[in-house]
């Protein structure tokens, strides 16, 4: 990944892409996501100018259990977007293979959370739902994951973005925390009543969260 003096503006970028898009056209989007709750601003924010379609590319979640409880909730935000603000958002499962995902990651099982195993992960999930948009011939592809407080905007745009050179399908600029998203996103999740769980994904997350209950 290349570096930057200087962070771009990744929302301006965004809305500047917006401009872009002819009246009356709504583009068709692919957009990886991880769970409900991170998914409620930028479903909000990208379903008034996209044709969007979810991807929920997330072997790394672990147990199965967690997996299918984390899926739930996103069809029930969709359900709920469905009823209330009349947003018809597609969903695609891939098949859930963590065993084989997690391979790729062992390695690197004692590095700290937030680090090298978990950039690797992001691009993991994104690389498998970017290969789905091209053979799909969306014209866009993104992440909700730029809205977490736990995940640097900069890092997963400059993944999108080295991704896109080897991709048909145009990657989208974001960074989702800004204009207020972060509690845009949460007051959509309190209101719709989703399970917030309190840690990234993986085992190695999961053991950080337990040897850490107090983090948020």
């Amino acid at each position: 990944m290349k570096s930057h003096l200087t962070t771009p503006n990744y929302h301006l970028l965004s809305l500047e892409e917006i401009r872009k898009i002819p009246f009356g056209k709504k583009p068709t989007l692919l957009l990886h996501d991880c769970c409900g709750p991170c998914a409620c601003f930028p479903l909000t924010f990208l379903c008034k100018y996209f044709d969007v379609t979810i991807y929920y590319a997330n072997s790394n979640i672990f147990p199965k259990t967690e997996y299918d409880k984390r899926l739930g909730e996103v069809k029930h935000l969709l359900q709920y977007l469905k009823e209330v603000w009349h947003y018809e958002v597609k969903l695609v499962v891939p098949t859930y293979d963590h065993e084989t995902y997690m391979q790729d990651l062992k390695p690197f099982a004692s590095l700290p959370e937030g680090g090298f195993r978990c950039f690797l992960c992001y691009r993991k999930r994104m690389e498998e739902s970017y290969q789905y948009a091209d053979a799909h011939h969306f014209d866009y592809f993104t992440t909700v994951m730029t809205v977490s407080r736990q995940k640097s905007s900069l890092i997963m745009n400059q993944i999108g973005e080295e991704l896109s050179s080897h991709h048909k399908t145009k990657y989208f600029f974001s960074d989702f925390k800004k204009d207020d998203g972060i509690n845009k996103g949460v007051a959509l999740r309190n209101q719709i009543g989703l399970y917030c769980q309190r840690y990234c994904g993986c085992e190695y997350s999961l053991n950080e969260a337990k040897d850490h209950p107090e983090k948020p």
